[in-house]
């Protein structure tokens, strides 16, 4: 079994939230009694605008959630989502960029993609409620049957976990069984050539977390953009009057202390921690934790005065250079940002610059 020359997605981070939340809208058509079509790309080829995973929701009354391609081919995939509804069959669609016919259905960035267009079946319900319960999964696909199977993350927070289950069509788990690795971490959504099939291996992971120390007015812009970028937020600040649900809609806001909170929910290689109450007797307990962590981003706000007394104080709690090079201070892309949603949108461009550079 080999593996196509087509691009994949490499790493834990890029299942994104928004193809879950186009399966959740998809679903909840579903549930309406409307029948609904998914169309994946699963190969792209040189300057493709989305990349593979990406998904396109079609409904049998022409709604559509998501996209494919960026808006180029669109109108072609909803054509054959529809035609695949109304005759029950899966089906492969290849697009390409030609200079020399721009006015034909194609990319005008001169990349080729992939897509494959099938009915909505509960093997997408299943993948996407083990995301939630902080399991990976990996729903497999067999392009020339259109059967499927899961491999499921045992426990654990899904990002680390080790061994898995396994359901669905047993010839795709044959074909699987000397090749697909134990541990999840090791999960890869790709396209794989084989006998009897070609498969298109697509791995759902957890929501990345992003652990907010201080419930500030900069926090409150920090944690609704997250929610947008698909981050499970979580807020942290032992002053309670802080954490109302008036100020946060974040759904996780814990009146503790950092070093508490994060003990009861430690950080992991997809967490990010940001310390943002400019209180030293909030913020360097949670530094000290994160830094104690896998956590793949931490950030401090404040100056950079401020961040040289903060070294020097973490210093003394037994840190050395090369741990607190790991703390971004002052926090965010310097971009000049002012207000409080400049600053938090600085933050997470770079949160996402260090996410994908790690990918």
């Amino acid at each position: 079994m080999e593996q196509t020359n087509a691009t994949t997605q490499p790493g834990w981070a890029l299942q994104s939230a928004s193809e879950a939340e186009i399966l959740r809208q998809a679903l909840s058509w579903q549930l309406q009694g409307r029948r609904v079509a998914i169309a994946t790309v699963i190969a792209s080829w040189g300057s493709a605008p989305r990349p593979v995973g990406s998904k396109l929701a079609v409904a049998a009354d022409g709604a559509f959630a998501g996209s494919v391609s960026g808006g180029c081919v669109e109108n072609a995939v909803i054509t054959a989502a529809l035609e695949c509804i109304a005759d029950n069959k899966p089906r492969q669609l290849e697009y390409a960029g030609d200079a020399k016919f721009p006015w034909e259905v194609g990319l005008p960035c001169g990349g080729t993609i992939r897509v494959y267009v099938e009915l909505l079946c509960p093997k997408f319900a299943a993948a996407l409620n083990n995301r939630d319960a902080g399991h990976v999964t990996a729903l497999i696909t067999n392009l020339t049957t259109g059967g499927h199977a899961l491999m499921t993350s045992h426990t654990g927070s899904g990002h680390t976990a080790s061994g898995h289950t396994a359901s669905g069509d047993a010839a795709i788990l044959a074909q699987l069984q000397d090749i697909w690795p134990e541990s999840s971490a090791a999960w890869r959504t790709q396209l794989l050539s084989a006998e009897g099939g070609d498969l298109f291996i697509e791995v759902h992971r957890p929501a990345l977390r992003l652990q907010i120390i201080g419930a500030t007015h900069l926090a409150q812009s920090l944690s609704a953009m997250a929610a947008l970028y698909g981050y499970d937020v979580t807020i942290i600040d032992p002053r309670a009057a802080y954490l109302t649900a008036e100020r946060f809609a974040a759904k996780n806001l814990i009146p503790h202390s950092p070093a508490e909170a994060l003990a009861t929910r430690p950080p992991d290689a997809a967490t990010a921690i940001i310390a943002v109450s400019h209180d030293p007797k909030i913020d360097d307990p949670g530094l000290i934790a994160a830094l104690r962590s896998q956590a793949f981003y931490i950030g401090a706000l404040g100056s950079r005065k401020a961040h040289a007394a903060r070294l020097e104080r973490l210093r003394a709690a037994g840190f050395d250079d090369a741990a607190l090079a790991r703390i971004h201070g002052p926090v965010g892309l310097n971009i000049g940002a002012i207000s409080p949603p400049e600053i938090a949108g600085a933050i997470l461009a770079q949160i996402t610059q260090i996410l994908r550079a790690k990918e």
